[in-house]
């Protein structure tokens, strides 16, 4: 089972077809970890932001897209796209992991997304929001943010993506495919 994660697309057309082409092409699966389409107020424009041609984009997507809705997403938002994007959490068993994701900005600190993970005997636990990508084990469950493909706030700078390959999961830089943070799953 290959699965793709994704978060804080923010509009960003070319952020989501270098992830679709470079990496997500042959998933069975994507995650998006919510803000999809609006860029928010207190990020900065991007040169390709395009939120009506990334709806296009995703509504064409020949993978199945599981969402959570983000603090940046809206009702509007979510009329123009063709996959379920109302709540803050969503929910997949897939090859025998228990997957919750979120968004981020409902349980910010670990100690609420360990609570959270818990309660949902999550396996894999994946938020977004802080556009710093990163993966850590805390106890039974594996935290994985895949950071931000468009917007990063990344110390250098990196755009990122994570896949979940089998039993491995990696933080992938966006350009270079480089992988920056990986872990093998048990």
């Amino acid at each position: 089972m290959k699965i793709g994660i994704i978060s804080d697309t923010h509009g960003s057309e070319d952020c989501w077809k270098r992830a679709f082409d470079g990496f997500f092409r042959d998933a069975d699966l994507i995650l998006h970890a919510g803000d999809v389409l609006y860029h928010g107020p207190r990020n900065a424009l991007q040169a390709d932001y395009g939120p009506a041609r990334l709806a296009e984009r995703i509504n064409a997507c020949p993978v199945s897209i599981v969402a959570a809705r983000g603090n940046c997403d809206s009702e509007v938002d979510a009329s123009v796209l063709e996959i379920a994007l109302a709540s803050p959490y969503a929910f997949v068993a897939e090859g025998g992991r228990r997957i919750a994701v979120t968004h981020g900005h409902l349980a910010e600190t670990d100690e609420e997304k360990d609570a959270l993970a818990a309660r949902l005997q999550a396996d894999i636990f994946v938020s977004g929001h802080t556009h710093i990508g990163g993966i850590v084990r805390r106890g039974k469950t594996v935290f994985v943010n895949p950071g931000s493909p468009s917007l990063s706030k990344r110390p250098d700078g990196r755009q990122t993506i994570a896949l979940l390959d089998g039993a491995t999961l990696s933080l992938l830089d966006l350009y270079t495919g480089e992988v920056l943070e990986t872990m093998a799953l048990a």
